[in-house]
């Protein structure tokens, strides 16, 4: 079998187990919904029941968010792997999630330190998601200022770490003056969460979403000759400078609008690329930026379908599950096939 063969198989295969997850996801809740209802329901069929409701209200907003997250975080954690040829980095390796957290715990801790002026309860959602957003935008930007002075691409990763370690110092801060339960509010969005998005907010999403798809691929050109070193990249005319603008505002707009919305989610970004490459047996972006957009998506909706505790009214950090379940699938791929393809 050649090698296009085989990729279009995997690629048959990956959308064909994304549709079931995807479908499963949307059954099981803490009310399951049979298989044939969903399928009614998602064609508009309005049943006598409430799980035409339940599913256009709740269970498909979360569902349609798993995947954009899923598939965002993902990309982001490849497109940084492969600017810093680095196999541990991830999607928050440039401090845009903690500039997020940081918006988000000057909202939620910081209006206790003054509380005179300011209530909790006079906040929502939204105003929750303006904050991250603009956290992570102030970091996003810090970092293209500096990404202007600095040749070296490594020295911008530690940079970026540095301004991951400030925020952090931060929130530390705020945490230690914080009132009980303003803390608790704020660990429960660290947490994650997938649901409660409205479809404007799912939009937003998509928007960014989309634009650092489009983003990312103009730079496949690039992305590959980064795997062999930069001086390689510019042998081939490729202007360095302009081509990481492109792809940390690319990661910017995927990880900063997710984490603004959706929280911290760990360990995708980071793991679902090396998933990828042992699926496909390559490096080659043109193959996997729309792999690791289909394997980040069926991971997000099977840790969130388990995180949902089918049967149950109870729900488990989004986060928890991700590492938890995440991790040993990593391993035993890499076991599996005793190399690391980088």
């Amino acid at each position: 079998m050649s090698k296009q063969s085989t990729y279009s198989f995997h690629f048959i295969t990956l959308l064909a187990v994304l549709l079931l997850c995807f479908v499963i996801n949307i059954c099981l809740g803490s009310v399951n919904i049979s298989f044939i209802k969903t399928i009614q329901a998602l064609f508009g069929t309005v049943t006598e029941d409430s799980s035409y409701y339940i599913i256009w209200e709740y269970r498909l907003p979360k569902a349609i968010t798993a995947i954009l997250v899923g598939g965002g975080l993902s990309l982001s954690g490849l497109l940084m792997q492969t600017l810093f040829r680095n196999p541990l980095a991830g999607p928050y390796v440039l401090g845009i999630s903690s500039g997020a957290s940081l918006g988000a715990a000057l909202l939620i801790m910081g209006t206790s330190l003054f509380s005179g002026v300011f209530t909790f309860s006079t906040f929502n959602d939204i105003y929750l998601a303006i904050a991250s957003s603009l956290g992570s935008f102030l970091v996003l930007s810090l970092v293209l200022l500096v990404a202007a002075k600095v040749k070296d691409t490594m020295a911008l990763l530690i940079i970026g770490l540095m301004f991951g370690s400030i925020t952090a110092a931060i929130v530390s801060v705020l945490s230690y003056f914080s009132k009980a339960e303003k803390l608790q509010q704020y660990i429960f969005w660290s947490f994650g969460s997938l649901g409660n998005l409205s479809w404007m907010q799912l939009l937003i999403i998509a928007l960014c979403a989309i634009t650092g798809i489009f983003l990312s691929i103009i730079s496949i050109k690039p992305l590959n000759a980064f795997l062999l070193g930069e001086n390689y990249a510019k042998s081939l005319g490729i202007g360095l400078k302009k081509s990481r603008y492109i792809i940390i505002v690319a990661t910017g707009l995927l990880a900063g609008s997710i984490t603004a919305f959706a929280g911290p989610i760990a360990f995708v970004g980071l793991a679902v690329p090396h998933i990828s490459k042992q699926i496909f047996n390559t490096t080659d972006h043109k193959i996997q930026i729309p792999a690791v957009l289909c394997c980040g998506a069926i991971l997000m909706l099977l840790c969130d379908t388990i995180a949902q505790l089918p049967g149950s009214v109870s729900v488990l950090p989004i986060n928890a599950i991700t590492s938890i379940f995440g991790a040993p699938v990593v391993i035993w791929l890499l076991v599996r096939k005793r190399k690391m393809i980088f």
